[in-house]
This record gives C-alpha cells, sequence and structure tokens, in this order.
C-alpha cells in the first residue's frame, strides 16, 4: 500500500443565507444525496466530540475499484465554520479527509469555502503516484462540481 494525498479548495456565494447552507452542511442524509459516490454518513456523538462515519460507493481509480469509509472528528462554530479531521483512533481506516467549510454573510447570500485534504492507502507502487494523484484530482473534481450543482439547486428548491 501506498498513501496518495490531494487537496483541494473552492469558492463560491450561494444565494440563500448563511442558516440555510448551514442547515444543509450539517444534515447528514441531505449531505449524502448531495454528493456523488457517498453512499451515507453515521454520525455519533459523545459528550466530548461529534464524529461522522463516511461511506462512499465504489469509486473506479485506475482500473481498480477503491470504496473508502473513513471516520472524521467534526468541529461545530454555528454558523460560520465547520471542521473536521480524520478521527487518530481509527488508524485502521484507509483514508482520512482534513478540511474545513467556512461560511460567511454576504447580504442575503452566502460566502461559502470548503477546504479538503483527502489521504487514501492504495495498493499501487509510488512509481504510480503522478497517474494516481491526477485520477484522484479528477475525480475529487467531479465530486465537487456535482455537490456545487445540487447544493444550489436543493437551496433553490426549498426556498
Amino acid at each position: 500500500m501506498t498513501r496518495f494525498s490531494v487537496s483541494t479548495t473552492s469558492r463560491a456565494t450561494v444565494e440563500a443565507s448563511r442558516q440555510r447552507v448551514w442547515d444543509a452542511l450539517t444534515d447528514t442524509g441531505l449531505l449524502s444525496r448531495l454528493t456523488p459516490y457517498l453512499r451515507r454518513i453515521d454520525a455519533s456523538s459523545s459528550p466530548d466530540s461529534v464524529r461522522w462515519t463516511w461511506h462512499l460507493v465504489q469509486i473506479p481509480l485506475l482500473g481498480s475499484m477503491v470504496s473508502p469509509s473513513f471516520t472524521e472528528v467534526m468541529t461545530f462554530d454555528e454558523p460560520s465554520r465547520i471542521d473536521f479531521a480524520h478521527d487518530p483512533a481509527r488508524a485502521e481506516e484507509k483514508a482520512g479527509v482534513e478540511g474545513r467549510y467556512t461560511l460567511v454573510e454576504a447580504g442575503g447570500a452566502t460566502d461559502l469555502s470548503i477546504e479538503l485534504a483527502i489521504t487514501v492507502d492504495l495498493p499501487f507502487p509510488r512509481l504510480a503516484r503522478p497517474a494516481v494523484q491526477a485520477a484522484m484530482h479528477a475525480v475529487v473534481a467531479t465530486m465537487g462540481v456535482r455537490f456545487s450543482h445540487n447544493l444550489v439547486r436543493h437551496l433553490k428548491r426549498t426556498s
């Protein structure tokens, strides 16, 4: 197994109130419907933390299929920021994400920033790094574009 990582950032002004965007980003069932390749999110909480386990469907990657699940420790600063980091207690998981959503009021709209760093252990040699990372970037870009489109469509439908 070799560890591969890709990062992405995106920013957009969403024509919806910050509270409505917040509500969408914290609804695990809705996120599962809006996010391509995401099968479901299992949420759990304890007195000291909130954890979301993300379960992805099988994703084709360079002739192989991967279907990662990973657990994120979630930190919520309502209604302006959601931070997440891979749960260090889940070292057996082959994937993890570090990142944040930042929501800033912009009149009646919301400036939404998303930063993600995805790391996954895959059965490819280190020599394949350029091809694997290019494929990972393509998958992440597709997920981002489709998520953005789905989020905007959802917010328009429910306004």
